[in-house]
């Protein structure tokens, strides 16, 4: 059976030089290459959704891929899809760069220039470890090549449209339907889920910031466990140590998250953070929150411009909110999606504060009334999304609210 290889690189010339030459590897079969990291790993994801036998056996990531630095790139890749091996292609073949490689994930690096003889003798040992190890897990290996729990960020438009409130309510939905679930507060300097839930806590994602190798023991020591049976990950109490989290470190935070957790929900609040946009970039849905207001719409459209720009999100990968929709709103729904270029949930939550006044002071919001509205449609959108199991068994409604639309799905 011939060896699928997918090359993954930004550099037109050095991927097409890298392709001719895979090319003519023996029993290989290089497939259409990614040009970024994104698509590496939609592209792998999706296969792995079919079955574990439609990955390749090896990647080969060239150090011009991007945006996504090669080794937190490969990292990803080796927590998600351990079946595949990764080869690093990179002009430092330094015992340094060699190690760092090894431990993100790789299973052998290559040098630049390319020499057929080293490319053709690692992509064999790798393709044969590869084999191996699909060979000797069997059918098990389906549950480890999928892509881990679900991952979704919540982002507001500007500050106070209700993104917080949001996430905890789809954290704790998804929660009380059975799913293990983490509520992480990625609003770095001004997060406030600790203040909603009304509780005291020594360890925060800025604790986790500076480790290299997250394991099961230590994300636990940094997990808060409410009250609700849902975990909680929490901003820093000083808001000056938010500069800690990198971006590096909030992609490595995500991915172990991920693989513990069948559900991540990542408050990311309304101030792009390099570690607020590696969630949003990493994520299998981006929420966006709005209000129906002509200043919270133009906000919403520059921050969609502004992740396109930086390339962190497509607007149609990106999935609006809006929040606060009443009756008599001039701008609905549909008209936020025609304006932003996004897609829309079908839930619109509707206004009504005075449901919500008493828990948010005295910080419980989760113990809101189940017969409000608010809630309901909160949990109803956590269904919409797929994060709650049997909606209609917790006391939510579905259909959306007023002002709904048809919702388009992400493409894998």
């Amino acid at each position: 059976m011939p060896t699928r290889i997918l090359p993954a690189g930004s550099d037109p010339d050095a991927v097409r030089s890298l392709t001719t030459l895979l090319s003519q590897l023996p029993d290989s079969e290089p497939q259409p290459p990614v040009t970024d990291s994104t698509q590496l790993v939609d592209t792998l994801a999706r296969l792995a959704a079919e079955s574990v036998d439609e990955l390749p056996e090896v990647v080969v990531v060239h150090e011009r891929v991007g945006p996504v630095p090669a080794l937190d790139l490969i990292r990803e890749v080796a927590l998600r899809f351990p079946a595949v091996g990764v080869v690093l292609v990179t002009t430092d073949a330094s015992p340094g760069l060699f190690a760092a490689a090894m431990d993100s994930g790789a299973r052998g690096l290559v040098g630049l220039p390319l020499s057929y003889d080293e490319l053709a003798g690692r992509v064999q040992a790798v393709a044969q470890w590869s084999t191996g190890v699909r060979r000797h897990l069997g059918h098990g290996a389906e549950a480890l090549a999928g892509a881990g729990g679900t991952v979704v960020t919540v982002s507001g438009a500007k500050g106070g449209v209700g993104a917080t409130l949001a996430a905890i309510q789809l954290a704790l939905a998804a929660q009380a339907s059975g799913r293990a679930t983490v509520l992480v507060d990625l609003d770095l300097q001004t997060g406030d889920v600790a203040s909603y839930l009304d509780i005291q806590f020594r360890r925060s994602v800025a604790d986790l910031a500076a480790i290299t190798d997250i394991s099961p023991r230590v994300l636990a020591d940094a997990v808060f466990r409410h009250g609700t049976g849902l975990a909680l990950l929490l901003a820093p109490g000083e808001g000056e140590r938010g500069e800690e989290v990198t971006d590096r470190a909030a992609r490595q935070l995500v991915s172990a998250l991920r693989s513990r957790y069948e559900v991540v929900v990542v408050d990311c609040g309304a101030q792009l953070s390099g570690a607020g946009a590696a969630a949003v970039e990493t994520a299998d849905t981006a929420l966006l929150v709005t209000t129906p207001d002509v200043i919270a719409v133009r906000a919403a459209k520059r921050t969609v411009r502004m992740w396109d720009r930086l390339q962190i999100r497509k607007a149609e990968e990106t999935t609006v909110v809006v929040n606060r929709l009443t009756r008599g709103t001039e701008i609905q729904p549909a008209l936020v999606r025609r304006i932003t270029g996004t897609a829309l949930a079908r839930t619109a939550v509707p206004a009504n504060y005075k449901e919500l006044q008493g828990v948010v002071d005295a910080g419980r919001v989760h113990e809101l009334d189940a017969r409000s509205t608010v809630k309901q449609a909160l949990w109803a959108l956590a269904g919409e999304l797929g994060l709650a199991r049997a909606a209609d068994e917790q006391g939510t409604h579905r259909g959306g609210g007023r002002g709904a639309v048809g919702f388009r799905r992400r493409k894998e």
